[in-house]
């Protein structure tokens, strides 16, 4: 009974860790990236929202809360452009999530000092930047797991001196 059930374990650890391989190395460009595609979305809608700021807060925090948001994305971007090298990738990723955590304390202040009065609008903003937070430290955990180079994708599907 223990045995089988040690089987049917290896059989789901195999098929997850297939998955996970087929999952990663699908990626084509850092726009097939669910983390871009939803940083590119939320870069969009704070600039918008910061240009509703005060005058006296939109060349100030406003200036700051859409340099990090912008910035959010350009390290997922530039991160995938070193994606061979797994260090770099996951460095760039690190930065992106820092640069999320940044735009959340920008949010925060705004909404504390009144600059942004909408609850609704503060809610939506960090919700939604946690929940990118997240799945960017998600996503570092699957490269970190199941990065291969293309070096070390060919030389996986080389048997016997013969490239399958």
């Amino acid at each position: 009974m223990l045995d089988t059930r040690c089987s049917m374990l290896d059989a789901r650890c195999s098929m997850l860790d297939t998955r996970r391989r087929e999952r990663h190395m699908t990626y084509k460009s850092y726009r097939d990236l669910d983390i871009y595609k939803k940083a590119h979305k939320l870069a969009i809608e704070t600039h918008e929202m910061s240009l509703n700021l005060p005058n006296f807060e939109l060349h100030e925090e406003g200036n700051q809360i859409r340099k990090s948001s912008k910035s959010v994305k350009s390290n997922i971007v530039e991160g995938f452009g070193r994606r061979r090298y797994k260090q770099e990738f996951i460095k760039f990723l690190i930065y992106s999530i820092s640069s999320c955590d940044e735009t959340r304390d920008h949010l925060d202040t705004l909404y504390e000092t009144k600059s942004l009065n909408s609850k609704n609008q503060y809610a939506y903003f960090c919700e939604e930047y946690d929940h990118l937070g997240k799945m960017i430290n998600n996503f570092i955990k699957s490269v970190d797991e199941g990065h291969k180079t293309r070096i070390q994708n060919r030389e996986s599907r080389i048997k016997n001196g013969k490239l399958l």
